[in-house]
Order: structure tokens, then C-alpha cells, then sequence
């Protein structure tokens, strides 16, 4: 018995790194997950081919969760195919680095509609469907540490994780008379495409490794650990928390 076998899971941006993580371990107990993509088909049918040929279920399907219509039709689609929904996890993001001072309109709108209003309508469609059919059903968000930790040069994505936070701890409050959960999970340095800059350059690598007390970057199958739990009937009595994830990367205070 997987601990959420007969689950229905949605990951939004699940054809690589953490979402592809989190996919993988979800499908290994027991739940059929959606993997979405929004343009790399190619590597949301690998992600289909890895979780089948380990004998687990999965269906892909398309939607750039910034266009509201793409967000709540990738719910609608799911519950069409699936016949309802039981997990969601918002995991689709993307960030831009420029100086404050520089940041365009089109910067702004690009990071906070896929990393802040994606989640927001992503989570309402599915609070919705839970809500009609009287499912208790979990809502995770992969935020970031920079939901609390300032970065310079990251102003929109650290504005978009700042809002996630108070997202989940306001419907938290709301969704917890239907039984629905909703947490945050905040990793750190993840070894992941989106973080792949920074390991191309050792300079910049040296100084990442120097900032984290564990001294190296995460996995994304340690995320999809994480995320399982808070999926899991092990976690019915948790909601409102954002789960810190990185190595103690946000509480290291350097020199002092």
C-alpha cells in the first residue's frame, strides 16, 4: 500500500527539477499524477515514460498556469479524466534577475503571473472541485526561502514568494472548515535547471556552498520527500506553515 494510493495529484511544472521530484514520488506511492508543462513537451513525456516504466500512472497535460483560463482548464481537464482531484501542488516558477532599478513592466508581470497568480487561480479552481465533492484535499505550494529572505536583484520573484506565503496562511484559514490543508514548502539551493548558472560557475558556486551549513545543494527527490509527507494522511492535522528546507542556508548569519 503506497501512502496515497487512489490519490488524483496535479504538479504544475512537473517536467523537470522539483516538480518533476515530487511527480516521480508521488507516482512511487501509489497516486495518478498530472504532469504539466507549459513548453517542453519532450520532457514532460519522459517524465510520463520514468513513472510508467516503474508500473505507476500519470497523464500530461499543457497549461501555462499564467493565463487564467490555462490554470483552471488544467483542473477542469484533470477532474474530466480522472474524475476528481484529491492533491495540487503549485510548483510551476520561473525568476528573472535585474536590478531594481531596471525591472521592466513585461519582467514584473512575467515572474509574479506564473510564480503568484498561477498559484492563486491554480488553488482556487482546485479548492473548488474539493469543496463540491467533499474532498479533504491538500494544497501545497513550492514557494522559497525568499518568501522571507531578502535578494537583491530578485525583487519581483522575492515580492511573488512573499505573496505565496500570505496566500497559504489566508486560505488556510478559509479551506480548513472543508477540511482542506494548505502549506508551503520553501527549499533552498536546489540542484535544479533553474539554479544551474550559478553551478557553471565555480566562483559563484564556492560562494553558494559557503552560505549553506550542510554545504551543498538539495535534491529534488529530498523535496518530493517532504512534499509526500504533507500530501499524506500523516499530515491531516498540519496547515498554515511554510516547511523550510535548505541546509539552515536562511538562518546562517555568516561571520557573526
Amino acid at each position: 500500500m503506497g501512502k496515497l494510493d487512489q490519490k488524483i495529484a496535479i504538479i504544475t511544472g512537473s517536467d523537470s527539477g522539483i516538480g518533476r521530484g515530487i511527480a516521480l514520488q508521488f507516482a512511487r506511492e501509489g497516486a495518478t499524477v498530472v504532469v504539466n508543462y507549459a513548453h517542453n513537451q519532450q520532457k514532460a513525456e519522459e517524465v510520463r515514460q520514468t513513472i510508467e516504466r516503474a508500473g505507476g500512472h500519470c497523464i500530461v497535460l499543457q497549461a501555462d498556469v499564467s493565463q487564467y483560463n490555462q490554470a483552471t482548464g488544467l483542473v477542469r481537464q484533470t477532474v474530466e479524466q480522472l474524475g476528481r482531484l484529491d492533491i495540487l501542488v503549485n510548483n510551476a516558477g520561473m525568476e528573472i534577475h535585474n536590478p531594481f532599478l531596471d525591472v521592466t513592466e513585461e519582467q514584473f508581470d512575467r515572474v509574479l503571473g506564473i510564480d503568484l497568480k498561477g498559484a492563486f487561480f491554480c488553488a482556487q479552481a482546485a479548492a473548488r472541485e474539493m469543496v463540491q465533492r467533499k474532498i479533504a484535499g491538500r494544497i501545497i505550494n513550492v514557494s522559497s526561502v525568499h518568501e522571507d529572505l531578502a535578494m537583491p536583484q530578485n525583487a519581483p520573484y522575492c515580492c511573488a514568494k512573499g505573496g505565496i506565503r500570505m496566500l497559504m496562511r489566508t486560505i488556510s484559514l478559509e479551506l480548513a472548515p472543508y477540511n482542506i490543508t494548505v502549506n508551503n514548502i520553501a527549499p533552498g539551493a536546489v540542484d535544479t535547471p533553474i539554479d544551474a548558472d550559478v553551478k557553471a560557475d565555480p566562483k559563484k558556486f564556492q560562494a553558494l556552498l559557503d552560505e549553506i551549513p550542510l554545504h551543498r545543494m538539495g535534491q529534488p527527490d529530498e523535496i518530493g520527500k517532504l512534499a509526500l509527507y504533507l500530501a499524506s494522511d500523516d499530515a491531516a492535522y498540519v496547515t498554515g506553515s511554510t516547511f523550510v528546507i535548505d541546509g539552515g542556508l536562511s538562518i546562517n548569519t555568516g561571520a557573526l
